[in-house]
């Protein structure tokens, strides 16, 4: 990294959220493909637009069409996606909108990292906000979804280090938010959220 360049300072993250009214936070999705992610996190984004807040949705796939496209799976190149889209995500909780990440994160080491960005107050007044969500399913639920056809691919040797095959995941120990997709609808996992970001006063208006 360059030693010349200087952090400027601007509004305090307060007046921020003072003046849009709103606080923001991430909510990080986490679990296997095929979990449920996405259509998940695609649903609360609408459910808290309709609610008049600022919401923004950071997809796992759409990212790696642009800010990640030159990113493949390999341990190291994993662990730059997720720096990155933490990176993005606390950009985007700092303007006071909530933002979603959709993202498989198999690795602890690479979520706590999201979380310390968080979590680090060296260049603000305050730490913002980290919800993790984990999608669960049985690895053999998500084959027999399998909406792409990859864990199928990945079972023929035809795609390389897929989590879930051929590549681990390290699932959540203490998540915020613990969700079977199995065994919930879409629907009441939206309610489930909901309900955990307005217990925790994340979703009310600053007057």
């Amino acid at each position: 990294m360059s030693t010349n360049i200087t952090w400027h300072a601007g509004l305090t993250r307060k007046e921020r959220s003072e003046l849009r009214k709103q606080q923001g936070c991430t909510v990080w999705f986490t679990g296997l493909s095929a979990s449920g992610k996405s259509t998940i996190a695609i649903a609360l984004e609408q459910h808290l637009l309709q609610k008049g807040l600022a919401c923004y949705r950071l997809d796992g796939d759409n990212v790696r069409f642009g800010l990640n496209k030159d990113l493949g799976f390999s341990p190291k190149d994993r662990e730059e996606n997720i720096r990155r889209i933490a990176e993005v995500a606390k950009l985007f909780a700092d303007s006071t909108t909530i933002a979603l990440t959709s993202f498989i994160s198999p690795y602890k080491a690479d979520r706590q990292l999201a979380r310390e960005l968080h979590a680090d107050t060296k260049n603000t007044d305050s730490p913002l906000p980290f919800i993790e969500v984990f999608i669960d399913i049985p690895v053999e639920e998500a084959e027999k979804r399998d909406p792409k056809g990859l864990y199928k691919k990945a079972r023929a040797g035809e795609i390389k280090e897929f989590t879930g095959i051929s590549a681990p995941y390290e699932a959540p120990e203490n998540a915020e938010i613990h969700i079977h997709s199995e065994k919930t609808s879409v629907e009441e996992a939206v309610i489930q959220i909901t309900k955990y970001l307005e217990e925790k006063g994340l979703l009310k208006t600053l007057s």
